[in-house]
Parts: C-alpha cells; structure tokens; sequence
C-alpha cells in the first residue's frame, strides 16, 4: 500500500481480482482493512472497502450508495448491462419497492413453513441416497449442490429438465459483475444459450401452480406488480436462488469437517444447525463483494468519494474484521453471527436467506441423525469466481452413528 500525499487517502495496486487472489482472498483482505477505512485500488479506479463499519454503513445508505447503477464494476449510467438489470440487485426506490415487498411475502417464514417438512423429507432421502453409496463422497456435488438443485427448482415451479444449467448461468451472473477477465471469458460461450433457458423458464405457462413463480404472476394479475415486471423478479430467483446457497452450504459442511467438535455440539443440539449457517456465511462468506456507486461527493474515513464513483465493498472482509468479531478466523457456534453481512444488509438484503436456512437446516438435521463424524478425505479444491467464494471439491469421509 502506498498513500496519496494530497489526500491522505491509501492507494493499492493489488488487483482483488488476480486469481491467485480470488483462491485466497484472506491476506489481501487484512491488509485493506488494516490500510484504512477506504482505499483507492489503482488497477480498477475505484474505492475500496473493507471495515465493517464503513461496508454496513454503506449497505444500509442506499441514497448514497445507489445499486441501480450496477452493483458490479459495469457502471449502468454511462454503460448499458448485458441483460435486462435485476429489480432486485439493481434497482433502488421507488423501483425497487413492489418486487422486494412481494418476494419478501412469497418467501418469508410464514409462506416457507409448508415446505418445511417437504424439505425435511427430501433432506433425509437425499442423505440415505448418498449414504447407500458408501461413506465417502463429495460434500460438494454430493450434498452442497444436489440439495439446491432439487428442492428449490421445485418451490419455483419449473421443470426438471435442464436444471443443470442453473449452476454455470449463475456462475457466469456473478462472474460478470468483475472485470472482463478469464472467469468472465470462461462463460462466454455459453451464456447465450443458458440466458435463453433461464428466460424460457420465467414464462408464465412453463410454471407450476402454486409455486413461488405462479405467485408472482398471479400478483402481476392483481396489480401488485406489471406483467412485464414478472418474468424478470422470476429471473431473479434463478439467477440468485442457488449458486449463493450451494456454496453457503458448502462452506458449512467444509467448517464442520475442519472443526470436528463444532459438529459433535450440532450433534448434541440440533438447533445448532440455523446458527452453523449464518456462522459458516460469515466466516467463509460465500459472497465475497458488491458494488456500489456514490449519488454525489461522499466523506468517508477523510477521504472524498466523487459522484458517480464506484465503490467495491469487500463483504468478506468486513466478516472477518476483528473490530467487530472476536477470533474472526474461528469457526464458532458460541458466537452470535447476527449482524454478519454475508446476506448484505438494508433494503437490498437478500431476500432470499430464509429460504437457504431452511435449506440448510433441513440438510443438516438430516446428516447430523445418520453421521457421527466428518473428516476431509483428500485435496480440495476451489472453483474461482469474480463475486462467490465458491469449491469444486471438498472430498469427506464419515463415520455413521
């Protein structure tokens, strides 16, 4: 880190993007938060973030730090986006209002305890499936994305074919919200083919009745909505509703075999298992960054951020940044992880958290009544993302109880 003389302000010529970064954000990390509230990165032109108290601040001032210009690099007012901007991510009030009260409802606790014990069920099937195949697998494919993969397309109500093409659309979403570099050329190829699936899929005659999709349409009838909005709060689903939490409840079962005795005290309580999720979302904070951009000239820390500046908040950081968390390194279901801002914060706070807890309280109830122990069984390995902290592999072996 070097310091601009006339402004005080520190200046940084590391790329967070560089993909020996990416695979390991941590000392990077420390060192942008130890620099100073807000940092100018070079390489990007941009500011940078990565205290607590400066990233939430900035999460719950959304007159200030405004989504609807983007909430990656691509700046919206003076650069048009590759697809149709979310109403969720990327729009702000008065916009943003009548999609978010709508999802809010759809899948708020209340509307999700009917699928709580169809979750449950599908959780411990799952399990048995993986189990009668032997007692070494894949914490990844095996349970991480499987489980997603079949439950959630579900409660949206779309078909079953295709439902691979979720994880590499998603992949690609997250991954152009960077710079345009290989994780970004990676997904060129196909994301014309997997943007028309996605699309497809949003229609109001593809979708179940019932299922979170039909009630946004049937919303759309009652005026909550337009219909032309419709589709495109569908889409947000998909795009956001899975690779989020196939990698949250990566990044648990990943805690869980490193810290053997966190899992026995799961074990022991299961209740455990709501905080065990939140605890592995902000210890290994499965979305990494966001992007805002300043509504006018903004102080922060002594430094000025000029109107129309992008500002890259660096959520991972801020979960691990010991002036808010004591032992941040530590995976620890003593902690209270409330407050973690793995899920963002404020207005634009993920909508959909309920959703990825029951998720990963289902599973994790499941394993914790078949499985008395988890252990790594071999190399693991990371799937690089521009936005995600995201595993290829994470290769286990168990002991049944």
């Amino acid at each position: 880190m070097t310091t601009l003389a006339r402004t005080g302000t520190p200046i940084s010529d590391a790329d967070p993007f560089a993909l020996d970064v990416l695979e390991n954000p941590l000392p990077f990390q420390e060192e942008l938060r130890e620099a100073g509230p807000v940092v100018r990165l070079a390489r990007l032109g941009v500011f940078g973030m990565g205290r607590y108290e400066q990233v939430h601040a900035a999460l719950t001032d959304w007159q200030s730090f405004q989504s609807a210009a983007g909430v990656g690099l691509s700046n919206f007012r003076y650069e048009k986006p590759w697809r149709s901007p979310s109403l969720l991510l990327e729009a702000d009030p008065p916009h943003h209002d009548a999609p978010r009260a709508l999802l809010t409802r759809i899948l708020g606790p209340r509307a999700l305890r009917t699928l709580r014990n169809t979750w449950i069920h599908d959780a411990e099937d799952l399990v048995d499936e993986v189990l009668a195949r032997g007692t070494a697998f894949d914490a990844v494919t095996d349970l991480a994305a499987a489980f997603p993969l079949r439950v959630f397309p579900d409660a949206v109500g779309i078909p079953g074919d295709g439902r691979e093409n979720l994880l590499p659309y998603g992949d690609h979403t997250f991954n152009a919200f960077g710079p345009a570099n290989s994780l970004v050329d990676r997904g060129i190829s196909r994301i014309g083919e997997l943007s028309a699936w996605v699309d497809a899929q949003c229609a109001r005659d593809v979708l179940t009745e019932g299922g979170f999709g039909a009630q946004i349409w049937t919303a759309a009838d009652r005026g909550d909505i337009t219909h032309d909005q419709a589709p495109l709060i569908v889409r947000s689903l998909l795009t956001a509703g899975v690779d989020t939490t196939v990698n949250g409840l990566a990044a648990v079962l990943y805690a869980f075999a490193t810290h053997p005795e966190q899992w026995q005290a799961v074990r022991a309580n299961p209740s455990l298992a709501r905080t065990a999720f939140d605890e592995a979302v902000r210890w290994e904070s499965p979305v990494q960054t966001f992007f805002r951009t300043a509504t006018r000239d903004i102080e922060i820390g002594g430094t000025v951020v000029p109107d129309g500046h992008k500002i890259l908040m660096f959520l991972g950081a801020a979960n691990r940044d010991p002036r808010r968390w004591k032992r941040p390194e530590e995976f620890d279901l003593t902690r209270d992880p409330s407050g973690h801002v793995g899920f963002g914060m404020g207005i634009h706070q993920c909508v959909g958290q309920h959703v990825a807890r029951l998720e990963s309280e289902a599973l994790l109830t499941a394993l914790a009544a078949r499985i008395e122990s988890i252990e790594i069984d071999g190399p693991v390995h990371r799937h690089l993302n521009n936005t995600l902290r995201s595993w290829r592999s994470v290769p286990i072996r168990v002991r049944l109880a």
